[in-house]
């Protein structure tokens, strides 16, 4: 949740309905890219490659200039860091060097988001999030996931495949339903748009063929296409397993990894010879992700556990227990998969002199009762609360001061779940101001790559690791180790630290 507050203001009549409209919209998946977004449907397929260079004065190119902006709306900017920048943009270039026309060029972004993922635009707009670089253990993993996506747009797969009509208009539904914010309401239709633009099984295959050829005459092991994705399933287990965050638009959902998937990328690889052909450039990997930002960004605040806290804004929110929690632009979000009851919290500006009681019945929430408006107190805080019913949910909405900033609270549950009293109570009771040295003590997490000494083990080098209950765990799928194997000595590993 952005610490400016701008872009909550003008809230839509509809805005008790966020909470699981938005979660629906996000549940659907498939590999990212945004490539036929606007495009006419008698538009054929070039028969050159779609990438920069021969489509800058295009149709498609103008598609993919204009979704631009929005994709780095949507996923936090872009995140600067010149030795790391360099390092992704000579990935691409051995890439480009491969290619049927070398002098083509692609324009690669590095997106300040923890969400793992990468997808591509027309024009030769590519994109990958520092969430994935942090997962990625070389040079060669990163260049399959980039090569990927590189085949989907020379492949024109964006063009051949059609949007299915029937998620376009939810998309348009959610956005005009939900949010008046023209600004809020965009940046939901892209990453909307984002999950909706799924590739079909043949291009994602298709794609692996293309990249893994690419990858390997480019001189990288053609092997760590695989390695990526088996990386990325081992990585995906540990998550289910733990209190972890979890994102609807990674690339876990958009790239789906199967054992067959992994066998026919295993295939694609032989046909360069046995293992041990190409380069990984490990350490060189590791060095240009040494020092990188993990996880939230401090403009965003921070979801440890189940705490959002932001050290700005001075406010912590717990969230009760069994919720999956995800820190978006315009709101955190929580879900609870045993009953479906969600959490939205987030913050909005409201004149000083406007009482809170006022400020519910002012008519943004749908559904409202009147008669259930009150004024509460929270941890000292003046606050407000009401209840509102919309279909086949029923909404508690929380209101409170704190900071001379108004922050919501909206849980909602289904119709006769009987959960809503006692879920309200917990999460208003989760707000709480900072003091002066809990802000001090938020610090954004980092990568600090660290050299294994003699007698080093998983566990000797995890004792340091922050943002997990699981430290070796999380060291062995942060740095692709197999179960039970073993640290050797003077090889390079990522650990998370301040």
């Amino acid at each position: 949740m952005r610490s400016v507050m701008r872009n909550w203001n003008g809230t839509s009549r509809r805005r008790a309905r966020t909470v699981l409209a938005v979660a629906a919209l996000f549940g659907l998946a498939g590999c990212t890219s945004l490539s036929n977004m606007g495009l006419d449907e008698d538009l054929a397929p070039s028969a050159r490659p779609v990438i920069a260079d021969n489509v800058r004065s295009g149709r498609l190119a103008r598609i993919g200039a204009a979704q631009h902006p929005r994709i780095l709306a949507s996923y936090g900017g872009e995140y600067s860091d010149m030795r790391l920048e360099r390092m992704v943009a000579g990935i691409v270039g051995r890439l480009v060097t491969v290619s049927d026309n070398p002098s083509q060029v692609y324009q690669i972004s590095i997106l300040d988001s923890p969400v793992i993922n990468a997808f591509a635009l027309p024009g030769g707009y590519l994109y990958v999030s520092r969430g994935l670089l942090a997962v990625a253990n070389d040079s060669a993993e990163l260049a399959a996931v980039i090569a990927h996506e590189m085949a989907h747009v020379t492949a024109n797969h964006g063009v051949l495949r059609q949007q299915r009509e029937a998620e376009a208009v939810l998309a348009s539904r959610v956005v005009s339903e939900v949010l008046s914010d023209k600004a809020a309401g965009q940046r939901a239709l892209a990453r909307g748009k984002v999950a909706l633009a799924q590739f079909s099984r043949n291009q994602e295959l298709e794609a692996d063929g293309i990249g893994i050829a690419a990858m390997g005459e480019a001189g990288f092991d053609p092997y760590a296409a695989a390695d990526f994705q088996a990386a990325m399933s081992a990585f995906n287990a540990f998550n289910s397993g733990t209190d972890a965050q979890v994102n609807s638009l990674d690339f876990l959902s958009t790239h789906p990894s199967t054992p067959q998937r992994v066998a026919l990328a295993l295939g694609h690889a032989r046909k360069f010879g046995a293992r041990g052909v190409g380069d990984r450039n490990r350490q060189a990997y590791l060095a240009g992700i040494d020092g990188m930002l993990f996880g939230d960004s401090p403009d965003e605040g921070y979801v440890r556990g189940r705490t959002y806290a932001h050290a700005d804004l001075g406010i912590a929110f717990e969230f009760p227990a069994g919720f999956d929690i995800e820190n978006r632009p315009e709101a955190v979000l929580a879900a609870r998969a045993s009953d479906g009851a969600g959490i939205r919290f987030d913050g909005v500006e409201v004149p000083p002199r406007q009482s809170l009681t006022d400020y519910l019945a002012s008519g943004w929430v749908e559904g409202l009762d009147p008669s259930t408006v009150r004024a509460v107190s929270i941890n000292g805080l003046d606050g407000a609360a009401a209840r509102a019913r919309v279909g086949r949910w029923d909404f508690d909405v929380t209101v409170v001061r704190g900071g001379g900033q108004v922050y919501r609270i909206l849980v909602a549950v289904p119709v006769g779940s009987g959960a809503l009293d006692a879920l309200a109570q917990n999460s208003r009771t989760g707000f709480r101001m900072l003091s002066a040295a809990e802000k001090a003590s938020l610090k954004p997490l980092r990568i600090r790559i660290v050299r294994a000494g003699n007698g080093d083990t998983v566990e000797s080098l995890s004792q340091t690791m922050l943002g997990t209950t699981d430290g070796p765990g999380f060291f062995r799928v942060l740095n692709g180790l197999e179960p039970g194997e073993a640290i050797v000595a003077g090889q390079y590993y990522k650990t998370v630290t301040h």
